[in-house]
């Protein structure tokens, strides 16, 4: 099964109110997902909007391509950085919580990533950076509790 994933985050004031926008499509289906938060920020959102795109695909082995205008999210995978801080034990790095578990997901599928410049008419990653938008601008958003729980004990990890 192949399956093309688009994704985008964002937050107003970084941090600040942020949200993350998701188009998938396979075949003739596609599926979009946005969800805000109160207190976040924009590389969490980038990162969280892969998570919960890999983790709605049903069954294992799937070959995605994700396409991301996040040269954090696209580098670290592609370069391989994050497999170096999993040794480290992502010793002085930012967004741990999220990177154990984009790790599990990952690990599911054969997954490739794409970097695309963000704000650039590419019509599916305008789409995302609508959605996440939209999704941040709610009302009564829910807390992103990996992002509120490292700020409320101070550790700066952010």
């Amino acid at each position: 099964m192949k399956i093309a994933i688009y994704t985008d985050g964002a937050a107003s004031g970084n941090p600040g109110p942020g949200g993350y926008g998701i188009v998938m499509i396979s075949g003739k289906h596609r599926k979009e997902l946005a969800q805000g938060f109160r207190l976040t920020t924009n590389n969490r959102m980038e990162l969280l909007a892969v998570i919960v795109a890999l983790e709605t695909i049903k069954s294992e082995g799937a070959d995605v391509l994700v396409t991301s205008d996040s040269k954090y999210v696209v580098d670290s995978v592609e370069k391989g950085w994050v497999f170096n801080w999993v040794k480290k034990g992502f010793k002085g790095k930012k967004n741990p919580d999220l990177w154990r578990r984009f790790l599990i997901v990952y690990k599911k599928h054969r997954v490739k990533f794409e970097w695309v410049k963000g704000h650039n008419n590419h019509p599916e990653n305008e789409r995302c950076d609508a959605l996440a938008v939209h999704a941040a601008s709610k009302e009564q958003l829910p807390m992103d509790k990996g992002y509120e729980e490292i700020v409320k004990s101070n550790k700066g990890l952010l």
